[in-house]
Order: structure tokens, then C-alpha cells, then sequence
């Protein structure tokens, strides 16, 4: 067993893993953060992102060892207190979500993809969805609620300065 030691969501924790533990599983069934899903365990759908030191990564293909010193936010991180994160609340306004599976890993990707290109083309949301799989949605208001996420966002930064 190691003593991994690591912050997620802003908060130091230590956990006792085996060297094969996966991130996801450390989450889910250590720390009880289980907004972040396991879906296929292949790294195909996407619904386990998390951010490690502000990048996106599929929490399936990272064992928990590789996160020490690293910070984690997994989607019960991006809310301040009862304040949605912009994309959170565009998610819920344009109905990006329908059974709300894949909506961890969808709105983690897209607050990664808006740190990187603050106003992204539909095409350039949809090609960086591409390793998020949505089962029910058709991904039709998945892509609205990112690009008024990234408005809302732009309009927040406006107002700011």
C-alpha cells in the first residue's frame, strides 16, 4: 500500500492505495466523491474526467499513485458554495444533460476546452467532445450549453475589467 497525498477540490486529503488503484476508484470509494462516473473502464466514454493540475484526463487511465503532490477537481469542485459554475448552469438553462450519466465528464471537458479557446466554433466544441459519450442526447444541447457557457463566461470577463 502507498500514502498518497493530494488536494481535490481545493482540500488536502490522504488516501492508502494499492499501486494499480485508479484515480476513479480512489474518488468514488475513499474520498466518496462519486460525481465521477465509471462507465466503460476502456477509457472510451468519457464520463470519469477530472482535471489534474487544470488539464482534463479520464480518471480510469491515471492510478492514484500518479496524482501525488498533483491537484484534483472533479466536478463536485467547480460550484462556489450554492453558485453554479457558469458551465454547470448552462448545462441546467439548455437541457445538456438527459439522464445525466455522461454530464460529470462532459462539463469537466468543457471547462478544460474554455480555459483553452474562450470562444470555440461548434465544430471545435464537437471535435473536443469526441471522447465524451452521450447515450441519450444527440449532443445537440450538449454543444448549445457549452457555447452559451462560453458567452456567459465572455461576458463575466467583460464585466470584470
Amino acid at each position: 500500500m502507498a500514502t498518497i497525498s493530494f488536494t481535490v477540490n481545493g482540500n488536502p486529503v490522504t488516501v492508502e492505495a494499492e499501486g494499480r488503484t485508479l484515480l476513479v476508484e480512489a474518488l468514488r470509494q475513499q474520498l466518496g466523491l462519486t460525481g465521477t462516473h465509471v462507465g466503460c473502464d476502456t477509457s472510451q466514454c468519457g464520463c470519469c474526467v477530472v482535471h489534474v493540475d487544470g488539464a482534463s484526463v479520464k480518471a480510469c487511465t491515471v492510478l492514484a499513485v500518479q496524482v501525488e503532490g498533483c491537484s484534483v477537481t472533479t466536478i463536485e469542485g467547480l460550484a462556489q458554495g450554492d453558485e453554479l459554475h457558469p458551465v454547470q448552469a448552462a448545462f441546467r438553462e439548455h437541457h445538456g444533460l438527459q439522464c445525466g450519466f455522461c454530464t460529470p465528464g462532459m462539463i469537466m471537458s468543457a471547462v478544460d476546452l474554455l480555459q483553452h479557446n474562450a470562444s470555440p466554433s461548434e465544430t471545435e466544441i464537437r471535435e473536443w467532445l469526441e471522447g465524451n459519450i452521450c447515450r441519450c442526447t444527440g449532443y445537440h444541447n450538449i454543444v448549445k450549453a457549452i457555447d452559451a457557457a462560453a458567452k456567459s463566461m465572455a461576458g463575466q470577463k467583460i464585466a470584470a475589467e
